[in-house]
């Protein structure tokens, strides 16, 4: 599968739910989630990405499936490290040599998490590893020539993080990282059911209702979709039929949540940047902002024009690989 030679430049959105990995003249070359399975008893990793996501839920008392990245930082360092190591190897194959490495990180992180990453990707194998904010990489991989001293604004919805900035000559003018992204959407979800069917599903239920009939912006033909949880009140397994109307209750609390966050973003920037967006238009990048109707609401509330990015899922990466092959200029 891999060929010996010289180690390649990578470029890796390390996010919450999903590991994404960019090679020069190769594109997008690694796609999985970020979950590991490892046996509790000898600590010893047992699955990583695909194979370890089938396992969430579903493993024995001694094997646990766990995401070592929550809310776009490291929770466990040793794992995330181990997921790195393999996912590292994985791509640069039998090269005798290390890579040098792009990783991007949410836009408000601490300099403690910030040597986080950069540990553990050089103990997984990294010879240089550097570091670029995910609204900076996610501008540069929908296109925007973020070298001009004009305004842009980026919203960045991934799993565990939104990431909002307002970016102007290479940096970010005004930005703001929130705690709310795709994984919050699935657990409102799963709150919800539990609430209005008395009946507990898990994450990859709730993500499955997001993704078919998800919706934040009301939809003009109601969708609907069949699941299977547990009855809370007979502790029996149960089916029941979930509309699209009743996920816009579930999921508007969420989305308000960001537009919020757009909105005070906005009015922190300077008023000529305020000028450049409102002619330019708010992009949005990340697999969180394919929410159905996410960009309309986003539209209705600021009055400014909303795009979503190209290959909103594969934004990010491909800016961090593509800052890459521009260090000089970052």
């Amino acid at each position: 599968m891999f060929k010996f030679g010289f180690s390649q430049d990578i470029g890796i959105d390390l996010g919450t739910a999903t590991v994404i990995a960019y090679i020069k003249g190769k594109g997008i070359v690694l796609r999985e989630p970020s979950v590991v399975a490892v046996d509790c008893n000898t600590k010893e990793v047992l699955a990583v990405g695909q194979e370890a996501r089938r396992m969430l839920g579903r493993t024995p008392g001694n094997i646990v499936a766990t995401r070592p990245l929550r809310e776009g930082v490291i929770s466990d360092y040793t794992v995330t490290e181990k997921m790195l190591k393999y996912f590292i190897s994985k791509i640069n194959g039998k090269s005798m040599f290390s890579p040098r490495i792009m990783i991007c990180i949410p836009s408000r992180v601490t300099e403690v998490e910030k040597k986080a990453v950069v540990d553990a990707a050089t103990q997984a194998g990294a010879r240089k590893v550097f570091l670029i904010e995910e609204p900076i990489a996610a501008a540069i991989g929908a296109g925007i020539d973020i070298a001009k001293p004009c305004g842009n604004m980026v919203v960045d919805i991934g799993g565990g993080t939104t990431d909002i900035a307002v970016i102007s000559l290479g940096g970010s003018v005004e930005s703001t990282s929130l705690k709310v992204a795709g994984d919050k959407f699935d657990e409102y979800i799963v709150k919800y059911i539990k609430k209005k069917h008395n009946i507990m599903i898990g994450e990859r239920t709730a993500e499955d209702l997001k993704i078919n009939i998800g919706c934040v912006y009301p939809k003009i033909q109601d969708t609907e979709m069949e699941i299977r949880g547990r009855d809370l009140s007979t502790g029996l397994p149960k089916n029941i039929t979930v509309y699209s109307s009743e996920m816009l209750e579930a999921m508007i609390e969420p989305a308000m949540m960001i537009v919020e966050a757009v909105h005070s973003v906005l009015e922190k920037t300077p008023p000529e940047l305020s000028a450049d967006i409102s002619d330019r238009g708010i992009y949005m990048t990340g697999g969180g902002c394919l929410i159905d109707g996410l960009d309309k609401l986003l539209q209705e509330k600021t009055g400014i024009n909303v795009m979503i990015a190209n290959d909103a899922v594969s934004c990010v990466a491909l800016g961090t690989g593509k800052a890459l092959d521009n260090l000089d200029v970052l």
